[in-house]
């Protein structure tokens, strides 16, 4: 039954490409929306309802701006990236591949989705994916190329090119970085649409919860991580990505050098005196 979903989806992608713009003043263009709330926390929304949030070549350049716009701001601490209308991103818009059989336009599509899943993982900021009904092929890709992911239990995901001739290769590169080597290849060699469930079960998403506690999960989890030094943050995000392909006793050398060079900062420093001092820590991200 998923899968007979996922290929109706798969066909509105290929025949709707327009969509109607959401009403909010802030924005980067009609197909993405941004907006910061009081809880210190930027969203991001794709909006192309009517396309399954297909990433066309101009919402993935208005993608990568949004996230450069709430990356550089401080007054965010924490990036939510969600989906509007009935899913959250089916990947990449079909029909515009189909447009032009030129190699260097196909190059193009590619590197600028190259360019988009890096600046999530190279923000400052940690994001948070925020999935509702389907995130497929390079839509999964955003949800494993994300820090985090909240979805709802109906929500579904799947690598299926194999299945239209066209192997989700690149998709492949955030979704193996993610889950182990037989459930990424499960996923790749069989195009199936998995449920939330194994999803959650298989470590490409963090948390699961009934639709109608999705907006307020995730908005909880983005507060809870908001709440800490935005400085240790950005330390730690970079670290991360960046000792996960080295060796441990390289791994080791490099994050024992960031944490001493963490311990300089006025954060760490405020941090350990308010244990000592039992008292909530005054952050200034420096």
């Amino acid at each position: 039954m998923l899968n007979i979903f996922l290929n109706r989806v798969l066909s509105l992608i290929l025949f709707h490409s327009g969509d109607t713009r959401m009403p909010d003043k802030q924005h980067t263009s009609e197909t993405v929306l941004i907006k910061k709330d009081e809880h210190e926390i930027g969203h991001i929304t794709i909006n192309r309802p009517k396309a399954y949030n297909a990433l066309s070549i101009e919402c993935m350049e208005a993608l990568i701006r949004a996230l450069d716009i709430l990356s550089a701001d401080s007054s965010v601490r924490v990036i939510i990236l969600a989906g509007s209308g009935k899913g959250f991103c089916a990947g990449h818009d079909l029909k515009e591949l189909r447009s032009c059989t030129e190699k260097t336009f196909h190059k193009k599509i590619f590197d600028l989705c190259t360019r988009l899943m890096l600046s999530i993982t190279r923000s400052p900021k940690p994001v948070i994916a925020k999935v509702h009904g389907i995130a497929t092929a390079a839509g999964c890709q955003l949800v494993a190329s994300c820090d985090l992911a909240v979805a709802e239990k109906n929500a579904g995901f799947a690598t299926p090119g194999v299945t239209i001739g066209l192997f989700c290769s690149t998709p492949m590169v955030a979704l193996s970085r993610n889950i182990s080597k037989k459930h990424a290849m499960e996923m790749l060699l069989s195009g199936d649409l998995i449920s939330a469930q194994r999803a959650y079960e298989t470590g490409l998403i963090n948390r699961l919860v009934p639709i109608e506690q999705l907006d307020q999960a995730t908005l909880d989890l983005a507060k809870k991580i908001a709440s800490k030094s935005p400085l240790a943050l950005k330390i730690g995000k970079r670290a991360f990505y960046e000792q996960l392909d080295r060796n441990e006793e390289d791994a080791y050398r490099y994050c024992s050098q960031v944490m001493v060079e963490n311990l300089t900062s006025r954060d760490a420093k405020e941090g350990i005196d308010a244990v000592l001092e039992k008292r909530s820590p005054v952050w200034c991200g420096e």
